[in-house]
């Protein structure tokens, strides 16, 4: 069992990291958070059990000088806290390409990596420098983590959103971030790792956010020409939920019946039906990529979504006499109940086919 403490845990990658790691057996993660590092005591037990402390806790947003004083404290704060300790885990740091620049935080994750690095040299340690272009991803605080995190916030709220300075932009989607850290730590890799993100401007970026709005607000599941196409969709899809949801569908009728459009994409996927015995319930399960659409079409239904590691639980009372759909947000673990006296018959959609070699489905109860 690898033991891996995480300054900043409660924040953006942090997260993500805890999802990353969530279904592994072989990792434990311990959370270093502000009362720990208000601790000495404590915060010396925690890095000397520690086999890597991945340091993310930080400030990128606010004064200056508060920023400065702030980010570079923290790393001291934890280089001190191994030396009184005597503990020499591997420490990644989660560094940034603003490092490069001369700003408040740019310096103070510059000044951190040597301070990191002197730490490694001086007592044989190994120091990953991990040096990240702008993260995006599901959980992002708009107006704060990224323009990503912005641009679809306001565009979920039926705002306009406006583009300030069109500046060149690599993005990369923090699983991917946590993948690459992930990577490192079992390879015990130190050094400087740059990773890679895909370049675009920021119009362009707005422009594909707003195609996926266009698409999917007119029932179209947009395409996925790569991968970043997903993760950017997925991302934008997680700030709809849950106000968006259940998403009434347009009932065609006459003289021989209804009909209505259940899925349309271009991709295809896959699509199953299934019916549910009373009382029971099916799913308690999520996906960190997949697009899944869950459409009751006959009986009463409870459809209950949890976001990871919160106790937040949000139930949606589905019937097929009204055809509405409700697609999966990623990272949220959801089942659906059959509440009625009959059988239930449910509508699954997922945008690809399934694969038990890469299902993408993990196990966790709502």
């Amino acid at each position: 069992m690898t033991t891996i403490a995480v300054t900043g845990i409660d924040g953006f990658l942090g997260w993500h990291l805890r999802v990353y790691y969530h279904a592994s057996q072989e990792v434990k993660l311990v959370g270093i958070d502000r009362s720990v590092c208000r601790d000495a005591g404590r915060f010396r037990e925690i890095v000397r059990e520690a086999d890597v402390v991945v340091h993310l806790a930080g400030m990128n947003r606010g004064d200056d000088r508060e920023i400065e004083t702030v980010n570079v404290d923290l790393t001291s704060q934890l280089i001190a806290a191994c030396r009184e300790a005597e503990a020499h885990p591997q420490i990644v740091l989660a560094n940034s390409t603003h490092c490069e620049r001369d700003t408040a935080y740019g310096r103070s994750k510059r000044r951190s990596a040597e301070l990191l690095a002197a730490w490694a040299k001086d007592t044989g340690s190994v120091f990953t420098d991990f040096v990240i272009p702008n993260v995006y991803g599901e959980g992002g605080r708009p107006f704060y983590n990224s323009v990503v995190s912005t641009f679809c916030h306001q565009l979920a709220s039926g705002e306009e959103p406006s583009i300030i300075q069109d500046g060149r932009l690599e993005l990369i989607h923090a699983q991917a971030v946590a993948e690459e850290a992930a990577s490192a730590i079992k390879r015990g890799a130190g050094g400087e790792i740059r990773l890679a993100g895909s370049a675009m401007s920021v119009s362009d970026l707005l422009r594909k956010l707003q195609g996926f709005d266009r698409s999917y607000r007119g029932h179209l599941i947009p395409q996925f020409p790569q991968d970043m196409d997903l993760d950017l969709f997925n991302t934008y899809r997680s700030y709809l939920y849950p106000k968006h949801y259940p998403v009434t569908l347009q009932v065609h009728g006459d003289a021989r019946g209804q009909l209505f459009e259940a899925v349309k994409s271009i991709h295809g996927g896959q699509c199953f039906i299934s019916t549910t015995k009373p009382g029971i319930t099916r799913g308690d399960h999520y996906h960190t990529r997949k697009v899944e659409r869950f459409l009751v079409l006959n009986g009463e239904a409870v459809i209950r979504i949890r976001k990871l590691f919160t106790g937040d639980t949000v139930e949606f009372k589905v019937t097929g006499s009204v055809p509405q759909y409700i697609d999966m947000p990623t990272f949220c673990t959801h089942s659906i109940t059959n509440t009625g006296s009959g059988d239930l018959t449910t509508l699954f959609w997922a945008h690809e086919i399934y694969d038990p070699q890469r299902s993408d489905t993990i196990r966790e109860p709502v």
